[in-house]
């Protein structure tokens, strides 16, 4: 039997301040705009609804920066990371058609990571 979950209040502010985001965000940034509305929300019901969202495949979560960000759209998130500053750039990758042939199943979206030399560090071997 799937667990039931209320609406409460909490929930809806939440999700509004989640509807009014086009881009990526962490659970800090949504906390940041629903604790100046409601006093009492702690950064934990926070979490726990975004993972309840996540699993109710509401929401799409990626890693970035070693941390979790979201977005309610499906989203592709794709990055460059150099080996030798750690310096990241973000991709927009907009498809894989690489490696549909591959794939067994339909992709939702997808999270890439390319490691290399950047540009500036490629200069300083020079």
């Amino acid at each position: 039997m799937a667990k039931k979950t209320r609406n409460t209040k909490q929930k809806e502010i939440i999700l509004k301040q989640i509807g009014e985001i086009k881009s990526f965000f962490t659970a800090e940034d949504i906390y940041g705009k629903v604790s100046s509305i409601d006093k009492g929300l702690g950064i934990a019901t926070v979490y726990r609804f975004l993972k309840d969202l996540k699993k109710e495949e509401k929401l799409h979560s990626y890693s970035c920066n070693r941390k979790t960000i979201y977005s309610i759209d499906d989203k592709n998130h794709s990055h460059f990371i150099c080996e030798k500053c750690n310096k990241t750039i973000h991709l927009d990758l907009q498809s894989i058609d690489f490696f549909k042939s591959r794939i067994k199943g339909e992709v939702c979206h997808f999270q890439l990571d390319v490691y290399g030399i950047c540009e500036e560090c490629s200069k300083k071997k020079k």
